[in-house]
Formats: structure tokens, sequence, C-alpha cells
């Protein structure tokens, strides 16, 4: 298993950048004896695909949450393999998606995690065949290693729980510990009332939405004792809560960065 690693959180901006790289246009055609055929291209673009599962020589691994897809209209593939987050080129013509040599993160992940994105880098690449029905699609590689995904909605602010994926100091983010990981999370509910864990601890409290800012009250908390990594994790989270943050929601994405510096990122999940 990686050690865990810390990246640069302007390193992750640059995946959002666009490449080069272009999308056909719907409707494009082609014609012969005096009669023609006409290709359109599927619906793939502008929607925030959720990896379910992807199978890679008949092994079939369940994506970790936050795994995700965005195809741009500016032919710009980008999202999450689950710890890291990627970008690549990509064209889409009729069903078939080309996906170009991407870049990535490097943070450190969970052994099971790496594995699940290993999976993911092999089989998203190159020409794959896409299959859409309903809110289900599922892209195959020409040696029929496949991934399915499912679109979702954007998530709100409000009544979502919110899964913490990595602690954010300054302009560097690094994974969650091993054994952490989907420990801590927090519910805004409309009432402004937040629920949820620090990572060990239980708390509660209550917040301010104004603009672009949350002010959280004092939170109230169990009184376990929490040692080793847990400790570290919860001590974060307490000083990414504190007072006045500043929050970035991006569809099914939320970070907050406190005035000390201190932030978490996190992913929109369900259960």
């Amino acid at each position: 298993m990686r050690n865990q690693l810390s990246i640069p959180v302007t390193a992750l901006a640059l995946l959002a950048l666009a490449a080069c790289g272009t999308e056909s246009g719907s409707g494009s055609g082609s014609g012969g004896d005096g009669g023609g055929s006409v290709t359109t291209d599927l619906p793939l673009t502008g929607v925030h695909w959720t990896v379910d599962s992807v199978t890679v020589d008949g092994k079939k691994s369940v994506a970790p949450n936050g795994a995700h897809v965005e195809i741009t209209d500016k032919g710009r593939a980008q999202g999450n393999y689950g710890c890291n987050q990627f970008g690549a080129a990509v064209k889409v013509e009729g069903d078939t998606v080309t996906v170009g040599k991407g870049e990535m993160t490097e943070m450190g992940c969970a052994e099971d995690i790496q594995g699940f994105e290993e999976a993911m880098k092999d089989a998203f690449t190159g020409k794959l065949k896409a299959k859409l029905v309903d809110k289900n699609l599922t892209l195959t590689t020409p040696k029929g290693d496949s991934i399915t995904l499912t679109s979702e909605p954007a998530a709100p602010l409000a009544g979502t729980k919110w899964t913490v994926n990595s602690l954010l100091t300054g302009d560097v983010a690094t994974s969650l510990p091993a054994g952490t990981e989907k420990n801590a999370y927090f519910t805004l509910a409309k009432d402004g009332s937040v629920r949820g864990s620090l990572g060990c601890n239980t708390f509660s409290s209550t917040a301010k939405v104004s603009g672009s800012t949350i002010t959280f009250d004092r939170l109230a908390s169990t009184r376990k004792m929490c040692a080793g990594t847990a400790g570290t994790v919860e001590n974060h989270m307490r000083k990414a809560l504190e007072g006045k943050v500043t929050f970035n929601l991006q569809h099914r994405g939320l970070t907050l960065t406190a005035a000390n510096g201190k932030g978490i990122s996190a992913n929109a999940t369900t259960g």
C-alpha cells in the first residue's frame, strides 16, 4: 500500500483546464448511393456520471464513494477515480467515446481504493463503445472490459450527507489516513441544524449560510478518547468547522475552508 501523500490544491485545479480535444457535433452524417445515414452522438456531455463498478479481465470492482466522470462540451473528461482526480481529452462520435492520454493527482490511497483506481485507469482509455439506457451508461473496451455509470443530479448544500474525502491545509490536500475513510461526515439541515461525525466523536451544532460562507456555532460532541489517526482527523475537522468558513459547492462535491487555513473536501453520499 502506498504511503499517504499530500498534493498542492493548485495542482488539482490544473486538471480542470481544457486540453486539446474536440467533440463532434450532433447529427454528423455520411451518405452514398443517393441515400444517407445520420449518426447522432449520445447525450453524454454536461452530466455527472457516478461510477458504479469497473470490470477488468472478468473481475468486477465496486466503485468507492466519489468516483465519477464528467464530459464537457469542450472535449474534456474530468472526474475522480475514487481518491485521485483526473483529466483527459475526449471525443464523442455516435456511440464511440475516445479517451486520450490523461493526467491525475498523486495522493496516497487506501489499498482497496488504489486497486480500483488502477482498474479504472486501465478501462477508461482509448476507444470505448457506449450504451445508454435511461440513466445508466456502460462503456466497453475492445477487449470486453467495462465501466458502469449512473447519471446523478447536483446535490444541494442543505439536506445532503457530506462525507469527507480529504483534509486541506492552506493550498495542500491530504488523503484521509488508511482506516478512517467514510468516518467523518456531516449534514446541514434546512433549519440550520448540523449533525455528523468528526471521524471519532459524533457532533451537533447550528450554522448560518450567507452567500459563499457558512458560520458554525460551537460544536457539541460526545467525549470518546480519540487516539492515533482517528484523533488526527477529528482535530482537523474541529478546526475546519470553526466559526465562519468559505464553501465551494460543485455538483456533488463540497469544500470548506476556515479562516485558520484548515479545510475539508467532501462528496455527496447516501446512507
